[in-house]
């Protein structure tokens, strides 16, 4: 009865720090032009606000972003700042590395998956990204290292 107790609670927990952290996890995003999978962005919270970086490229594993000194897609965050309002999260910025633009941010849960919106000002476009429950991550909890722009 006692283990029955303890493994309720510790499931009441885990249910719960996954509904405090509802985008926290890994995710896989999709192309918007061939709809395949693109890569895999670990969001984490660092000291209250929430990032995304990419952790694993699917299709071209050597791409470089177009920003200063065109450093690998893989490892950059490409999410920093967002704060959580609700069940959304806002007030970040996100930036397409392909492009090498930075829009503001703003990210919900939609069941399963996570609505990622880029916009400039009223303007703006979704991205459904897919809960990746397959990548392992290495080492500990990340710090933010947002590109210099």
């Amino acid at each position: 009865m006692k283990n029955i107790l303890i493994t309720g609670m510790l499931a009441l927990c885990s249910m719960m720090a996954q509904a405090a952290d509802g985008i926290v996890g890994f995710w896989t995003t999709i192309d918007d032009e061939t709809k395949d999978a693109k890569s895999v962005v670990q969001i984490y919270e660092h000291q209250g606000k929430y990032y995304g970086r990419v952790v694993e490229l699917l299709k071209d594993k050597t791409a470089k972003a177009k920003i200063p000194g065109s450093p690998s897609i893989l490892g950059l965050d490409i999410i920093w700042d967002l704060e959580k309002d609700g069940d959304t999260y806002s007030g970040g910025e996100v930036l397409d590395p392909v492009k090498g633009k930075v829009y503001g941010c703003e990210i919900w849960r939609d069941g399963k998956n996570l609505i990622v919106r880029g916009k400039i000002a009223f303007l703006g476009r979704n991205q459904t990204w897919l809960p990746n429950t397959t990548f392992k991550a290495e080492g500990g909890k990340p710090t933010p290292k947002k590109p210099k722009l």
